[in-house]
């Protein structure tokens, strides 16, 4: 996933809180991968090992979801595969993946390109005492 470039002052911070949860075999994956994920910078992590999952808080400026489970399937983890998990981090996956492309997108000003395209409009209209009717029919009684 493409980053934006680093700007010049520091972005307000875009906080996600999401759970990874885990299969239930292999046994003992929660402490693995809190350990695994505690060595990463800008992570906040809480284990719940009866859950059998992990609760994460980043900065979208540093991580995502996606790069998270990717690091830890990469690991050799098991994350929960149910159709209903599926189906979540997908929807988590796209939204924070636009949100990261949109970071990246210059801020567009509508009202000045509104007014420039009825401008634009405006010049082209023929307008003041223009009127295309002969004079004899203006002037018929």
């Amino acid at each position: 996933m493409k980053r934006p470039a680093e700007p010049l002052h520091k972005p307000a911070p875009i906080r996600k809180e999401r759970t990874i949860r885990f299969a239930e075999f292999p046994p003992g994956q929660v402490p693995e991968a809190a350990d695994f994920l505690g060595g990463l910078q800008h992570l906040e992590i809480t284990p719940n090992i009866e859950d059998l999952s992990i609760d994460v808080v980043y900065d979208l400026h540093g991580h995502s979801l996606e790069e998270l489970e990717a690091a830890l399937e990469d690991k050799g983890f098991h994350l929960e595969t149910s159709l209903l998990s599926k189906l979540i981090r997908a929807l988590i996956y796209y939204v924070e993946e636009t949100e990261i492309h949109n970071l990246d997108a210059p801020t567009r000003l509508l009202k000045k390109s509104q007014n420039e395209a009825y401008t634009q409009a405006w010049e082209r209209h023929p307008h003041g005492d223009h009127d295309d009717t002969p004079p004899e029919w203006r002037e018929y009684k």
